[in-house]
């Protein structure tokens, strides 16, 4: 599968790929990602892919691209980031959402490690960013991380620009996960056991969790993820 690059981050699309099935799914990247890390997926799903800087007036550009695409319900994959933006979306409209599977989740990350974060990227954006992709994979996933640095990491490392990495960094500080207020769409979780960037830990207690053993904060990519997701879909 091909994915379209992005060209713009200014302003929040929607890109639309048609790929046969009846139905679509709304795949949400986390901080320091973009749509392309999606790529090995290969879910029986048409793609709807957010491009540009997509946190701001999320919610109403997915309800008018929704409308014009006559979609009235989506399904969505979200990790990490994207989850939150995932989760509040279901929360406020509930009605929209076929199904919604999460990845790498915290119910929230704290303010005071936030603005540490902040202040690595204004000394070495290409530093932190180099030591945060590294915990994204665990100790068994070397051939995933090796693939990963061949490809988008290096380019990863050049398009996000500071401003943009800040601005997921505001969110994310106020972002919080609320798993009794996603009853309605029967939220489903897909957690690493070694992620160092979301500790399993955080998720104990949580309805609808299946463990991947042996993977980190980037489960998607590992070639066990398909039949994981279909076996917990509902």
């Amino acid at each position: 599968m091909t994915l379209p690059r992005s060209e713009e981050r200014k302003q929040v699309q929607f890109q639309f790929i048609s790929r046969g099935f009846p139905e679509t799914i709304l795949l949400l990247p986390g901080w320091a990602a973009d749509h392309r890390i999606f790529g090995p997926l290969g879910l029986e799903f048409n793609y709807l892919l957010p491009s540009g800087s997509f946190i701001q007036d999320f919610e109403k550009a997915l309800l008018e691209n929704l409308e014009k695409r006559s979609l009235r319900t989506i399904a969505i994959l979200g990790s990490s980031m994207g989850g939150f933006l995932a989760a509040d979306f279901a929360v406020r409209h509930p009605e929209r959402v076929k199904s919604l599977t999460l990845m790498g989740m915290r119910k929230r990350y704290e303010e005071a490690g936030i603005e540490k974060i902040k202040e690595y990227l204004k000394t070495s954006k290409a530093a932190y960013l180099y030591k945060f992709y590294h915990a994204c994979f665990s100790p068994g996933e070397g051939e995933y991380l090796s693939l990963f640095k061949k490809g988008l990491m290096k380019r990863y490392l050049k398009e996000f620009s500071t401003d943009e990495l800040l601005e997921g960094l505001d969110y994310l500080a106020g972002a919080r996960l609320d798993p009794d207020a996603l009853r309605d769409v029967k939220a489903r979780f897909i957690h690493g056991d070694s992620d160092k960037i979301a500790p399993i830990e955080e998720m104990a207690g949580i309805n609808g969790l299946t463990v991947l053993k042996g993977a980190g904060h980037f489960p998607f990519l590992r070639t066990d993820f398909r039949e994981v997701f279909y076996d917990n879909k509902a």
